[in-house]
């Protein structure tokens, strides 16, 4: 299938590794050109070089927090400076700190907020204009299946990636008319190294292993198996393409069956 995409500029956010670097690689073998940005240049640089071998295409690598404001918009201006434009934006960032809600402090809320959805704000405020000028856009959130379904432990997380989900549907329909879809990709357990720092942090908790931890949640999952990146990153490519213009406003999970819930 042809996703209409050869040619576009997507920015990818926290991609040097993981969902992100997934998701990436996914949409350069799809023809589009890359902004990727992650905290360390060191790996973001290796992984800009794989995908460029991988797949020819033209990688930007950008070293940026996310969560520091002035970070998103010197993000968007060297994207901005290289391509002229920004037509995908795939907001990711790695998770905040696993606890209940008397272990976090106003200081770990405010940190997570940054993290998780005032990294999001700025990064659609810096693109949307663009792309409403030339009426097509995509942008593409990756939360987690906790915004459905609470995960024990997560009090951070599941807080604040709900209000991500919340503004974008709202924003999917402010933008509708213009060309610009706004979804969100729900990743369930996936072998990345978040699940394996959430599976120490439950042998803590629970006084098991790491191994029993993930043991519990793949009994808990229909397929009985962590999923794998490049399966997610199969319909992240898709939602951010042309031949996703009728979807907009989703929230969709990519978690085995692990949801149990009708919607």
């Amino acid at each position: 299938m042809d996703l209409g995409i050869t040619g576009k500029v997507a920015l990818v956010t926290a991609a040097s590794k993981g969902l992100g670097r997934a998701v990436a690689e996914e949409l350069a073998a799809e023809g589009a050109s890359l902004v990727l940005c992650a905290r360390t240049d060191a790996t973001l640089q290796a992984t800009c070089t794989a995908i460029r071998a991988a797949t020819g295409a033209r990688v930007l690598g950008v070293a940026a927090d996310v969560a520091n404001p002035a970070d998103v918009a010197r993000l968007v201006q060297a994207a901005l400076a290289e391509f002229g434009q920004v037509d995908i934006l795939v907001t990711n960032a790695g998770g905040p700190p696993a606890g209940t809600f008397e272990q976090h402090d106003a200081a770990a809320w405010d940190a997570a907020t940054r993290l998780l959805l005032s990294s999001v704000v700025e990064l659609t405020r810096a693109v949307l204009p663009g792309m409403q000028a030339r009426g097509w856009g995509r942008i593409l959130n990756i939360t987690s299946i906790a915004v459905k379904q609470p995960v024990a432990g997560l009090m951070l997380s599941n807080s604040l990636r709900a209000a991500v989900t919340g503004m974008a549907r709202t924003l999917a329909t402010e933008v509708a008319a213009s060309g610009v879809t706004v979804n969100n990709i729900l990743p369930g357990y996936t072998r990345t190294e978040r699940v394996e720092h959430l599976a120490s942090a439950a042998a803590t908790r629970d006084n098991i292993s790491p191994e029993q931890a993930t043991e519990r949640w793949t009994s808990e999952i229909p397929m009985r198996r962590l999923g794998e990146p490049r399966e997610f990153a199969a319909l992240a490519a898709f939602l951010c393409s042309e031949r996703a213009s009728y979807i907009t406003g989703t929230s969709t999970a990519v978690d085995g069956g692990w949801l149990r819930g009708l919607y």
